[in-house]
């Protein structure tokens, strides 16, 4: 752990949020609100008889396709990434987060109005937050994906995206310094993205009901189908660094690490901040 003179933050006043998800198509409304010391990410459905309420956190994952989602059947919130990289830009350690649906709204397909809600309404809280420090590199390799920690006295994300079935993107590369002022510009307008030949059965089978060009990147014959094409040249690594920080937050704590990726995922990306939470649980044993 690291001697530091942050403190935990939480949001000064609460944010309404509307919008659809993704894979349900369903419209959603959520509001983030301020949260005791201590508390962590908290979602609660309610929408749901028993109002459940669930905790952001690594061992509550149970999905990794195409998404992140946390909970158990029914009493379980999906496509968390976008929202959880916002509050990991911003620091942000304690919200508690009502949603009346089963997925956080897409939005565009990035995450830059959750930023923008959030920028300006950071509030520091009374007790110092617990900053961890990778202390020895943290290696993970998983068939052609590769993920490492190295120690380092920032929170640092370097990530090389190569993906085989499309020469429109071939190989991204991008190296980012996580920092709140500069996350709503450089990483959150970054769009989700596919590659047409890659999602058709989900759509064909009307498993992506809110998907459309206006909240993905959708790549079809080696050709951007969205009108104005890309807001990056390389956009879909920033959105793969987007994710990656949403996954990470899972872990529900700061931590300072140079994290170098290579072709990670949903899956591979809460496997490796596995490996990264039994690292720290170690030291401090």
């Amino acid at each position: 752990m690291v001697d530091n003179e942050s403190f935990q933050n939480t949001i000064k006043s609460a944010i309404l949020i509307s919008g659809i998800g993704l894979f349900t198509g369903e419209k959603v409304k959520l509001t983030i609100h301020p949260a005791a010391v201590d508390s962590g990410i908290i979602f609660k459905r309610v929408d749901l008889l028993d109002k459940p309420i669930l905790k952001a956190d690594l061992n509550l994952v149970k999905e990794t396709d195409r998404q992140t989602l946390v909970g158990f059947g029914k009493k379980s919130i999906q496509t968390v990434e976008h929202l959880m990289s916002a509050l990991a830009a911003y620091n942000i350690d304690n919200v508690l987060i009502e949603i009346d649906g089963s997925e956080i709204p897409i939005y565009d397909g990035s995450s830059k109005a959750f930023a923008s809600f959030l920028e300006n309404n950071i509030l520091a809280q009374e007790k110092k937050a617990e900053i961890f420090k990778v202390e020895k590199p943290i290696y993970f390799s998983e068939n052609n994906t590769h993920l490492v920690a190295l120690p380092s006295d920032e929170y640092k994300i370097s990530f090389t995206l190569d993906h085989p079935n499309s020469d429109f993107i071939k190989s991204q590369y991008f190296s980012y310094l996580v920092d709140e002022k500069t996350y709503l510009k450089e990483i959150s307008p970054a769009r989700t993205f596919s590659i047409y030949e890659e999602i058709k059965p989900l759509l064909d089978n009307n498993l992506i009901k809110g998907g459309s060009l206006d909240n993905a990147v959708l790549i079809k014959d080696n050709k951007v189908m969205n009108d104005g094409g890309v807001r990056f040249a390389n956009e879909m690594v920033r959105h793969k660094i987007l994710d990656l920080m949403g996954d990470l937050k899972l872990l529900s704590k700061r931590f300072l690490a140079h994290i170098i990726a290579i072709r990670s995922g949903h899956l591979t990306n809460i496997k490796f901040a596995k490996k990264i939470d039994a690292h720290f649980k170690e030291g401090n044993n």
